[in-house]
């Protein structure tokens, strides 16, 4: 395995970081302990999840994935051994505190003690904010128009208060967001320097070879400012396995039981995945194999997060670590990408 500092931290998280987030609906308790123990056991020490977990979100999962991993902690006496992340949901959700979800210190303080219950522990390493409060562009959003709802939610400022609070308290160590823009992620670090308040370590964005918009402005904030992206949809919901293709379905993939990820699927992005389909083929690896290397290739990613539903799945991605891409691979890449530029954010 390989490792990065987390941030300006002195953790060393591994490059591959266990997804959770089908762990309650997708995958048994069972699975997930097998996951577990397998990729502690390849080296893999980081473990990524939210309350809002297990998907697709609603109010019967909600929470069932931070309830597992707890339950292996307790069965397995071990939690000093990993970096455990994990999420505050942003508003939106009506199942979890209403809806509201404002970042304030009371909410915040609320979801850090559900979450620590679940977990069965008596600390969080990395709390990330799921999704930002204000409204602005995530999941898949293209074009931004500004609502006049400046008053609707907390400043950057108190957010950060807010969680300096628990920082101080000892049920968090660091914090990071998720979801994040640049205006975003620059305005945290700003502030974390002029007002001496606590400083995101990390951004959990999507990243792969049909969807490269972080190399857009956030990767310099990234490298520039050491708060690395934890990439999240390496392999753009499955579909850079291959295994949609030729119009394939397969009975129980995320796209066939679920609604939500469709834009993953679109006639522009179909086209592209047959390139990489090829180049992986005449290069002599799996489809998965080639946008996981992709990904653990790039200087601004602290943390490739990877999800399975399957071992084998899961076997695959973790031994990503030791594919090396030629520059002749990596010229291909940019030239199948540069004429199909992003066609899935």
């Amino acid at each position: 395995m390989k490792f990065k500092k987390l941030g300006t931290t002195d953790l060393d998280v591994s490059l591959i970081c266990l997804g959770t987030m089908t762990w309650g609906t997708q995958n048994s308790e069972k699975d997930a302990f097998e996951q577990m123990d397998y990729s502690l056991g390849e080296g893999v020490n980081f473990f990524d999840t939210a309350e809002l977990y297990s998907v697709p979100p609603n109010s019967d999962s909600y929470g069932k994935t931070e309830t597992i991993i707890g339950n292996w902690f307790e069965k397995r006496k071990n939690r000093k051994k990993i970096i455990l992340a994990s999420k505050v949901a942003g508003p939106g959700c009506n199942w979890i505190r209403g809806g509201k979800n404002n970042f304030d210190e009371k909410t915040i303080g609320k979801a850090i003690d559900g979450s620590l219950k679940r977990l069965k522990t008596d600390y969080i390493d990395l709390y990330q904010l799921h999704w930002p409060e204000r409204s602005t562009n995530f999941f898949g959003s293209r074009e931004y128009t500004i609502d006049n709802d400046e008053g609707a939610w907390n400043s950057f400022e108190n957010v950060l208060e807010a969680l300096d609070k628990f920082i101080k308290s000892g049920k968090i160590r660091y914090v990071g967001m998720s979801n994040e823009t640049p205006y975003g992620l620059s305005r945290y670090i700003e502030l974390s320097k002029s007002k001496k308040l606590p400083r995101m370590m990390s951004v959990q964005n999507p990243y792969n070879l049909v969807n490269r918009t972080y190399e857009i402005g956030m990767s310099e904030i990234s490298i520039r400012e050491k708060c690395g992206l934890l990439v999240y949809y390496p392999l753009a919901t499955g579909a850079l396995s291959g295994k949609y293709r030729n119009g394939q379905m397969p009975k129980n993939s995320r796209q066939a039981l679920f609604r939500g990820w469709e834009r993953h699927l679109n006639p522009l992005a179909l086209k592209a995945y047959e390139e990489y389909f090829k180049l992986a083929k005449e290069s002599d690896m799996t489809m998965a194999q080639l946008a996981q290397a992709f990904v653990n290739t790039r200087p601004f990613v602290t943390s490739n997060i990877i999800g399975a539903t399957t071992m084998e799945q899961l076997k695959e991605n973790i031994d990503s670590v030791n594919i090396e891409l030629s520059d002749e691979i990596m010229n291909k890449i940019n030239i199948i990408h540069n004429n199909n530029p992003n066609p899935s954010p």
